[in-house]
């Protein structure tokens, strides 16, 4: 993420940078301040020119309930307003995560990024596509989240699946941006030979698996699950997700919507008892996060989703 944000500001000759709500972006000063989350920012704010507009976030729409293609309208309307009225007009970048990741799985509803990028584009800026999380087929049917809606981001960047676990990022542009760059620069273990070897090898193994293909297919099993459970309890309020990047958002409520930490706290519990490993994020807490292995098997999806529901059972009690 630095180095896309470098990248951006050395292109446009710009210094600031309009991120979303809810997202995650780093625990570096830059990213935390890039962060959309109290929780997950440990200093007040230090970096200057960064602004964060509405996030588009379907369940929890602030513009109409249930949100649809008509409220990225109003998304973009809330953008442009704040490059108009917090910026200088002049903008270095967009950044956006395909899906929000700690955010929740919030995935934006159709035509939100062609119509951001339009308005970024417009105003001169560049936009910078996270898909740290969201890469390398765990969306399902594409290898990036982003192609999901035919757009084509200026700088891109990956990370976690694309060495199995090992310490590996990458920052992807076109080469008028890498031009830009600016100075010389290095990094002490970038680039290392055991940590590219594990690259290579599994970037070899995506491929022949094929891992979106892989993803979509077990992601309608899973989410198939999900949607089942969702209809024995009413503590969950919403399921959602792509591929294998599936979500559960619990409520107290599900007329109000009200979130509830507790109950994600204690699912949260009730599945180490299982031996199921979820996450937990979303701004209160309150949303169960499930990324299985890209390479799970239909067997595994199913154990993991009767574990699951025992989990639910007890929660439920």
């Amino acid at each position: 993420m630095e180095t896309a944000i470098i990248l951006a500001c050395a292109f446009t000759g710009r210094s600031e940078i309009i991120a979303l709500r809810h997202g995650y972006s780093g625990r570096s000063i830059l990213t935390t301040n890039l962060t959309a989350h109290a929780g997950w920012r440990p200093l007040a704010s230090t970096v200057p020119g960064i602004k964060h507009v509405v996030s588009p976030y379907p369940y929890r729409c602030l513009f109409k309930s249930p949100c649809d293609a008509s409220c990225v309208d109003k998304f973009v309307h809330d953008f442009e307003e704040a490059i108009l009225t917090m910026t200088n007009g002049k903008p270095a970048a967009f950044m956006a995560e395909t899906i929000q990741g700690v955010g929740g799985y919030v995935v934006p509803p159709p035509g939100y990024f062609q119509r951001m990028v339009e308005i970024i584009h417009k105003y001169g800026g560049v936009f910078i596509c996270d898909e740290v999380q969201a890469g390398f087929g765990r969306t399902g049917g594409k290898w990036f989240g982003i192609e999901h809606w035919d757009v084509e981001p200026d700088i891109m960047v990956m990370a976690k699946a694309i060495a199995s676990g090992f310490p590996v990022g990458a920052t992807m542009t076109r080469p008028e941006i890498a031009a830009a760059w600016p100075s010389k620069t290095i990094s002490t273990f970038g680039g290392n030979a055991v940590a590219m070897a594990a690259l290579i090898a599994t970037n070899e193994v995506m491929v022949r698996e094929n891992t979106p293909a892989r993803s979509a297919e077990r992601g309608r099993q899973l989410r198939a699950g999900l949607d089942r459970l969702k209809g024995k309890h009413e503590w969950i309020g919403d399921v959602r997700g792509m591929g294998l990047m599936q979500a559960l958002e619990l409520v107290d409520d599900r007329k109000a919507k009200t979130p509830s930490p507790k109950k994600a706290k204690a699912l949260l519990e009730a599945t180490k008892e299982e031996r199921l490993l979820v996450g937990v994020g979303g701004l209160y807490g309150q949303v169960v996060r499930m990324g299985p292995s890209m390479l799970a098997t239909e067997e595994e999806i199913a154990d993991a989703l009767g574990r699951l529901e025992r989990a639910c059972g007890r929660v439920g009690q």
